[in-house]
C-alpha cells in the first residue's frame, strides 16, 4: 500500500514538471512580456525549482524508506512481466464460441413449453430460472427469448437487467423503455405506472427480468402489481441465483438449472482451450483437461474461462501445474466464492498489463454496454497502456487489449458496427464480481445508499450526480481521486448558480483527477476553476446545454479527449485551441449550433478525432476567431474513424481549398460525409462543385463515403479507386453522370437517393465494363455487392447509356435476356446482361422510367419495388439458368421477401414470374389498381407465411384457383386482405390453412360470405373482419376457432347478431365490436368467455340489453360501451366484474343512474362517463372504489352533484370534469359545495 500510494506520488510529481515544461513552450506573447508574466505569476520558476526540490528530496526519503522494509522483510523481488506473445488464432473463433450453446436443448424446450402452457389460473404467469452464477441462465433466456414459436406466441417481448439494485420506479422505467424502444425521463411515478398499464393493458406479453436479487416482499409486490394487466398466457421469466427470490416471485415451481454433463463440458472446453481448425488433441492433455473439467461443476463460464487460461500453455507440464497447484488451492463449494477462485486464477493468469485495465471495468454497473472507445480513452488517461513500438498508436494498443479480454471470456455479448468492428461489450455478473473483488482498494462504484468512501480510493463512479452531490462533504476527503465518472443520465439542478458552485467544490476537492465525466447533467455554465486540474486527460462534457466554453479550458495542457457530442446549444469552440497540443479526440457529433471551427484547429496535429468540420459563411480571413477554411484540416494526418464537411457549397477559392485539405494523406479516416448546404441561396456553379470534390478525393482505405447534396454534374474520377470502399451513399445532388462502380471489389451497399438528373448509372457502353473480350478488365462484375438502394430517381432510364435491352418478352425459349450495342463500325453485338453475383436486397422506390439493369437472380433479403417498371424484374426471370462456380438454380429460388407497391401498369403475375419462388415468405401487394389475377399463387408459393394484398380495386384473388384444398399452401401463417372489392367469397380451400394464426379481411364491399371450412382453422389466434357492410353474419363454424384470441368486427353495417357458437371460444380475451347499426342483441353465450379480459362495445345504436350473464366474465379488466343510445341501464351484475380496472361508457344519453354492483369494482383504476346527458347523479358506492386513479366526467348536462364519499378516494390522482353545467360552480376552489370531497386530488381540471 505505501509503494503504491508512492508511486501515486511520484508520477504526479513527474506531471507537475512536464506540464511546466508543455506550459513554457505554448506560451505565447514576446519574450518580455512573458518574463514579466511570468515573474508574478504562480508558475515562477524560482518559486517553482524550489518547490520541485522539495518534493523531489520528499519522495526520496519515501521510496528509500520502502526499500529499507523490502530488505528487512525479505521481500523477494520479481521481474515485470512482458506482455504475452500470444499463439496465431482465428479472430472469429471467440465470437463464434461465445455465441453457441451447448447443452440446454433440453432445458430450452422445457423453459418455452411453460411459456406457451395456457392452462394456468393467473392472467399474468412468474417462472424463475434458478442456479448458481456463471451457469448460463441468461444465455438460456436469451435462447428461449429469441425462439421462433416465442416470438410468435407473445405479442409483446421485453427484457430488462435488474442485478443488485431494485428500484421499482427505475424498473418501470426500463420495462417502459423495452416495450416501447424508447428513453424515457422525468417521468413521476404516477405518470410512469400509468404509461406502463397503458402499454401493457390487454396484450400477451413476455418480460424477461434478469439477474434478480431482491429478497423483500413487499418491493416484490409494488412491481407486480404493475404487471398484472397483460392477457391471459403473459409471461414473466425471473433469472436469479437464489431460491428465496424464486419463492417470493414465482407462481409455479422454480426451474431450478443444473450444470452441464462431462461430456457438455468436455465439447465446450476443446472449443476454448484448442485451435478451431485442430483436429488431434495430446492424448495426455485430454487427460488432464478432463480432471479440470471435473473441478468446474459444469458451470460454462468457468470452463470458458479456464479454456482460455489454458490455451495459452503450450505443454503437458503447465497443464499439470495448473491442475495439481493451482486448481487444488481452490476450494470447492457449491455457492458462488468458489467459482468466484476459480475465475481468480483467470486473471492471476492475465499479463500485467492487463490486469489494471481489468480492474478499472469494475467501475461500469453491472450489465452496462461498455463502449470500446471510451473505455480505450479512459485507459489511456490512466497510463495503462504499454507502448513497445512508437510506430503503432497507444488507441492500436489499447484495442489490441480489449480484443485479447474478449477473446479471454472477461468481456462478453459484443456488438460492432456496419463495417464489423466491434463498438461496446459487457462483463458477466460473476466477472464483474471478480473486478470488484481485485480492485476494491483502487476502484469504487459507489451505489445510491453510499455515505462515505475509502480515503485511499482512485478512482470513483456513481450512478447519478445526485449520489455525489449528496453526499459531497465526506466524498471530498478521498484527495488523491484520479477519475470520477458517471454512469447514468440525471438532471443536476433548476439553478445554475447552486450548480456551478457544486461543480467548482469538485474541482477544487480533486486536483489529481486525470478522467472526469460530467454528461447529462443539463449543465449550462463550466465553472472557470476548470484550469485548476492540471493533470486531466479526459473531459466529457456531452449532452449538456452549454452554449460557450470557459476560455481557461485552453490551459488543460494535458487533455487528450474532450466529449461535447450532443451539446446541441454550442456556439463555438473556445478560441487558443490550438494550444491544447495533447488533444487527441474532440468528439462533436451532434453539435448542431456549430457555425464555424476556431483557428488553429489544424496545429493540432495530434487529432484523431474530429467527427464534424464546418465551413464557415464569412469569407476567409474576415474574423480571427475563425478557421481558415479547408486549410485547417491540412496537417491532421492522423484523424481516423469518422469525419463529416459541412456547408462546402461556402468554399471560395475551391482549387486551393481542395488540395489544402489533403484528404488522401488521412490513411486512418474510415467513414467520411461530404455535405454541400442544399437549402442554402449560395450561387456556386457546377464546375466549382467538380474541382471541389476532385480535390477532396480521400485515401483509398476508406470503408464509407457519404456525398450529400453534391450540385456538380459528373462526379468524380477518384471514386473507382476507393478500393476498401464498402458503403457508398449518394443523394440529394443534381449530379448526371457516375464513374465506373463495377469493380469496386468490397463495395457491399450502395444507396442512391433524390439524383433527380440522373439517366445512368454508368456512362459507358456495357462492352466496355462487362464483356470479356472488349473490356479492358477482366473483374467481377460488382463482386461483393449485397444491397442495392435507388430511390427517387424519377428519371433514371438504365444501367448503361446508348444501349439498347433486346425485349425478349414474346420469346420465352431465350434464357439469357441480352442487350444490343452498337459500335463504332456499325456492327452490332448481342452480349448477355450481366448479374449482380453476391446481392440479396434490391429497393426500388419511385424509379418508374427505369427499364433495364443487371440481374439479380441470386436475392435473398429482399426486392421491394414501389413505383417502378416491372421488366427489370422480367429480364432476371426469363434468364431461366445463370452459371455459378459452385453450384446453379433458378433465379429468385432463395427470395423470402417480396413487396410491389403502386406499380400502376401490371395486371398480372404469370405463373412462369411466380414458379421459381419456393423459398418465398412474404408476399405484399399493395396499391396496383390494374392488377387483375395473381395465377395459382397458392399452389406455388410453398413456403409462404405471411401474404398482405391491399388497394388492388381489380384484382379477382380466387377466380382461378383450384377447389383442391390439397395443392393449397398450408404454411400460411398471416393473411391481411384490405380494399378487394371484387372479394365477393372466401374460397372452399381456406379450411387447408391450418398454420394461419392472423387474418384480416378490411373494405372488402362485397363480400357475402364466409365458408364453413372456416372453422378448421385451428390455429387461427387473431381476427379481424372491418368494413364489409354487405356480410350479414359470421359462420356458426366460429365455435371450432378454440385458438381464437382477438375477434375484432368492425363497421359491417349489415351484421344483425353475433353466433351462438362463440360461446365456445373459451381461450377469446378481446372482443371489439365498433359501428354495427343493425346489431340488436348480443348472445347470452358471451357469459361463458371466461377468459376474456377487453370488451369494447361501440356505435351499436340498435343494442338495447347487455346479456345477462355478464356477470360471469371474472377476467374481464377493460369494459367500453360507447355509443348505445337506446341502452337505459347496465346490468346490476357488472358488480361481479372484480377484476375489472378500466370502465369506460360514453354515449349513452337514456342512462339515467349507475347501478349500484358499481361498488363491487375495487380494482376499478380508470372510469371515464361522457355524453349522458340524462344522467343525474353519480351512487354513492362509487366511494368504494378505493384502487381509482382515474375518474373523468364529459358532457353530462344533467349531473347536479358528485357523492360525498369521494373524499374516501385516495388512490384518485386525477379528476377531469368538462361540459357539466351543474358541477361548475359546486367544484370551485375553495368555495364549491363539493369542494371539499375532492380537494385531495392532486390534478383536477374543469373545461368549460
Amino acid at each position: 500500500m505505501k509503494l503504491r500510494d508512492a508511486i501515486y506520488d511520484a508520477v504526479d510529481l513527474l506531471s507537475d514538471f512536464s506540464t511546466e515544461d508543455l506550459r513554457q513552450r505554448v506560451m505565447g506573447g514576446d519574450k518580455m512580456a512573458k518574463k514579466v508574466r511570468t515573474f508574478f505569476s504562480s508558475s515562477n520558476q524560482l518559486a517553482f525549482r524550489l518547490t520541485m526540490a522539495h518534493k523531489i528530496k520528499a519522495m526520496r526519503e519515501r521510496l528509500n524508506a520502502i526499500a529499507n522494509d523490502r530488505n528487512n522483510f525479505q521481500l523477494v523481488e520479481q521481474p515485470l512481466q512482458r506482455r504475452v506473445e500470444t499463439r496465431e488464432r482465428d479472430q472469429t473463433h471467440s465470437f463464434v464460441g461465445e455465441e453457441e450453446v451447448i447443452g440446454r436443448e433440453d432445458d430450452k424446450k422445457n423453459i418455452i413449453d411453460l411459456l406457451l402452457n395456457f392452462d394456468v389460473e393467473e392472467n399474468v404467469s412468474f417462472i424463475s430460472i434458478v442456479g448458481i452464477g456463471g451457469l448460463g441462465k441468461t444465455t438460456l433466456a436469451q435462447y428461449v427469448y429469441n425462439d421462433e414459436k416465442v416470438k410468435t406466441y407473445f405479442e409483446l417481448k421485453m427484457w430488462v437487467c435488474v442485478s443488485d439494485l431494485f428500484e421499482v420506479k427505475t424498473i418501470a422505467e426500463k420495462i417502459l423503455g423495452s416495450a416501447t424502444s424508447t428513453k424515457l425521463e422525468n417521468l413521476d411515478m404516477d405518470q410512469l405506472q400509468n404509461k406502463l398499464r397503458t402499454e401493457l393493458n390487454q396484450k400477451k406479453y413476455l418480460l424477461v427480468l434478469d439477474d434478480v436479487w431482491n429478497e423483500d416482499n413487499e418491493k416484490w409486490c409494488n412491481l407486480k402489481r404493475l404487471l398484472m394487466g397483460g392477457l391471459k398466457g403473459s409471461k414473466v421469466v425471473i433469472t436469479t441465483r437464489t431460491k428465496l427470490v424464486a419463492e417470493i416471485t414465482s407462481t409455479i415451481l422454480p426451474y431450478n438449472l443444473e450444470g452441464l454433463s462431462e461430456k457438455q463440458s468436455w465439447l465446450l472446453f476443446k472449443q476454448m482451450a484448442f485451435k478451431k481448425e485442430q483436429e488431434t488433441i495430446d492424448p495426455n492433455l485430454e487427460v488432464i483437461g478432463k480432471d479440470i473439467i471435473q473441478k468446474c461443476q459444469g458451470v460454462p463460464l468457468v470452463i470458458k474461462t479456464l479454456g482460455r487460461v489454458l490455451y495459452f500453455k503450450k505443454t503437458e507440464d503447465e497443464w499439470s501445474y495448473i491442475k495439481d497447484n493451482e486448481l487444488s488451492n481452490v476450494t470447492r463449494g457449491e455457492n458462488d466464492k468458489g467459482i468466484l477462485l476459480i475465475l481468480k486464477l483467470s486473471y492471476d493468469h492475465l499479463p500485467s498489463h492487463l490486469k489494471c485495465c481489468f480492474a478499472y471495468c469494475s467501475l461500469f454497473p453491472k450489465d452496462q454496454e461498455i463502449p470500446k472507445l471510451t473505455l480505450i480513452q479512459l485507459w489511456i488517461a490512466q497510463g495503462f497502456i504499454q507502448l513497445l513500438d512508437e510506430k503503432i498508436s497507444l488507441e492500436d494498443v489499447a484495442n489490441e487489449y480489449c480484443m485479447e479480454l474478449i477473446w479471454r471470456s472477461f468481456f462478453q455479448e459484443a456488438e460492432d458496427d456496419h463495417l464489423r468492428n466491434i463498438t461496446s461489450f459487457k462483463m458477466h455478473d460473476l466477472i464483474h464480481d471478480l473486478a470488484q473483488l481485485i480492485s476494491r482498494t483502487e476502484c469504487t462504484l459507489v451505489n445510491s445508499n453510499a455515505i462515505r468512501v475509502n480515503e485511499k480510493v482512485h478512482h470513483l463512479s456513481f450512478p447519478s450526480y445526485n449520489v455525489f452531490e449528496k453526499n459531497l462533504s465526506s466524498f471530498v476527503k478521498a484527495k488523491k481521486i484520479r477519475t470520477f465518472i458517471l454512469t447514468s443520465y440525471s438532471s443536476l439542478y433548476d439553478e445554475e448558480v447552486e450548480e456551478e458552485s457544486t461543480l467548482n467544490k469538485l474541482i477544487s476537492s480533486f486536483r489529481c483527477l486525470r478522467v472526469l465525466d460530467l454528461h447529462g447533467l443539463n449543465i449550462v455554465t463550466v465553472p472557470n476553476s476548470i484550469d485548476k486540474l492540471a493533470y486531466l486527460k479526459y473531459l466529457d462534457l456531452s449532452e449538456n446545454d452549454i452554449e460557450v466554453l470557459p476560455s481557461s479550458i485552453i490551459r488543460l495542457l494535458n487533455l487528450q479527449t474532450i466529449k461535447l457530442s450532443k451539446c446541441g446549444k454550442l456556439k463555438e469552440l473556445p478560441r487558443g485551441i490550438q494550444k491544447l497540443v495533447n488533444l487527441k479526440h474532440l468528439d462533436i457529433y451532434g453539435c448542431d449550433s456549430l457555425t464555424h471551427m476556431p483557428s488553429g484547429l489544424g496545429e493540432l496535429t495530434s487529432l484523431q478525432t474530429l467527427q464534424l468540420f464546418i465551413v464557415s459563411k464569412d469569407t476567409v480571413g474576415s474574423s480571427s476567431k475563425h478557421c481558415n477554411g479547408l486549410v485547417e484540416p491540412n496537417k491532421l494526418s492522423s484523424l481516423r474513424g469518422e469525419l463529416q464537411i459541412k456547408n462546402l457549397a461556402w468554399i471560395k477559392d475551391v482549387t486551393s481549398e481542395a488540395k489544402a485539405a489533403n484528404l488522401k494523406d488521412k490513411h486512418h479516416l474510415r467513414n467520411l460525409k461530404l455535405s454541400w448546404n442544399w437549402d442554402d441561396n449560395n450561387e456556386a456553379h457546377v464546375r466549382d462543385a467538380e474541382i471541389l470534390l476532385e480535390g477532396l478525393q480521400p485515401h483509398h482505405t476508406l470503408k464509407y463515403l457519404d456525398v450529400e447534396g453534391y450540385q456538380g454534374i459528373r462526379f468524380s474520377s477518384w471514386l473507382p479507386l476507393l478500393t476498401s470502399l464498402v458503403h457508398l451513399r449518394i443523394w440529394k445532388s443534381d449530379c448526371l453522370y457516375l464513374p465506373p462502380l463495377y469493380q469496386l471489389p468490397n463495395l457491399q451497399y450502395l444507396y442512391l437517393q433524390s439524383l433527380a438528373s440522373l439517366e445512368y448509372i454508368s456512362d459507358q457502353e456495357i462492352i466496355d465494363e462487362v464483356f470479356p473480350p472488349l473490356a479492358s478488365s477482366s473483374t467481377t462484375f460488382f463482386p461483393s455487392l449485397k444491397s442495392l438502394q435507388l430511390l427517387d430517381c424519377p428519371n433514371l432510364k438504365g444501367w448503361w447509356r446508348r444501349d439498347i435491352v433486346k425485349d425478349n418478352s414474346d420469346n420465352y425459349n431465350e434464357d439469357v435476356p441480352t442487350m444490343t450495342s452498337t459500335l463504332s463500325h456499325q456492327s452490332q453485338h448481342h452480349i448477355p446482361l450481366p448479374y449482380f453475383p453476391c446481392l440479396s436486397y434490391l429497393e426500388i422506390l419511385n424509379c418508374s422510367k427505369l427499364i433495364y439493369m443487371p440481374l439479380f437472380p441470386y436475392l435473398e433479403k429482399g426486392l421491394l419495388l414501389n413505383n417502378a417498371n416491372l421488366k427489370p424484374f422480367q429480364q432476371t426471370v426469363e434468364m431461366m439458368m445463370v452459371p455459378s462456380s459452385s453450384s446453379a438454380y433458378p433465379p429468385f429460388s432463395k427470395l423470402k421477401h417480396l413487396s410491389l407497391s403502386q406499380m400502376q401498369d401490371i395486371e398480372s403475375l404469370p405463373e412462369y414470374l411466380l414458379q421459381n419462388l419456393t423459398s418465398l415468405e412474404y408476399l405484399e401487394i399493395w396499391g396496383c389498381p390494374r392488377l387483375k389475377s395473381l395465377s395459382q399463387f397458392m399452389q406455388i408459393l410453398t413456403s409462404l407465411k405471411k401474404l398482405q394484398i391491399g388497394d388492388c380495386e381489380e384484382i379477382d384473388l380466387f377466380n382461378d384457383e383450384s377447389d383442391d384444398a390439397t395443392q393449397c399452401v398450408t404454411t400460411l401463417q398471416v393473411l391481411e386482405i384490405s380494399n378487394v372489392p371484387r372479394l365477393i367469397n372466401l374460397p372452399e380451400w381456406i379450411k387447408n390453412l391450418t398454420s394461419l394464426r392472423r387474418l384480416k379481411i378490411d373494405e372488402c364491399p362485397n363480400l357475402t360470405s364466409i365458408p364453413k371450412g372456416f372453422s378448421s382453422l385451428t390455429s387461427l389466434q387473431n381476427l379481424q373482419i372491418w368494413r364489409c357492410p354487405n356480410l350479414s353474419s359470421l359462420p356458426e363454424g366460429i365455435n371450432s376457432l378454440t385458438s381464437l384470441q382477438n375477434l375484432q368486427i368492425w363497421r359491417c353495417t349489415n351484421l344483425t347478431s353475433l353466433p351462438e357458437g362463440i360461446s365456445n371460444l373459451t381461450a377469446l380475451q378481446r372482443l371489439q365490436i365498433h359501428g354495427c347499426p343493425n346489431l340488436i342483441s348480443l348472445p347470452e353465450g358471451i357469459s361463458n368467455l371466461i377468459s376474456i379480459q377487453k370488451l369494447q362495445i361501440h356505435s351499436c345504436p340498435k343494442l338495447i340489453s347487455l346479456p345477462k350473464g355478464i356477470g360471469n366474465l371474472t377476467s374481464l379488466q377493460w369494459l367500453e360501451i360507447c355509443g348505445c343510445p337506446n341502452l337505459t341501464s347496465l346490468l346490476e351484475g357488472i358488480g361481479e366484474l372484480t377484476s375489472l380496472q378500466t370502465l369506460e361508457i360514453d354515449g349513452l344519453p337514456n342512462l339515467t343512474l349507475l347501478p349500484e354492483g358499481i361498488k363491487n369494482l375495487t380494482s376499478l383504476q380508470r372510469l371515464k362517463i361522457d355524453e349522458c346527458a340524462n344522467l343525474t347523479s353519480l351512487t354513492e358506492g362509487i366511494s368504494n372504489l378505493t384502487s381509482l386513479q382515474i375518474l373523468a366526467i364529459r358532457n353530462c348536462l344533467n349531473l347536479t352533484s358528485l357523492p360525498e364519499g369521494m373524499c374516501r378516494l385516495t388512490s384518485l390522482q386525477s379528476l377531469m370534469i368538462s361540459k357539466c353545467p351543474h358541477l361548475e360552480r359546486r367544484c370551485q376552489e375553495g368555495i364549491g359545495e363539493d369542494w371539499p370531497n375532492i380537494a385531495h386530488i392532486p390534478n383536477f381540471q374543469y373545461h368549460f
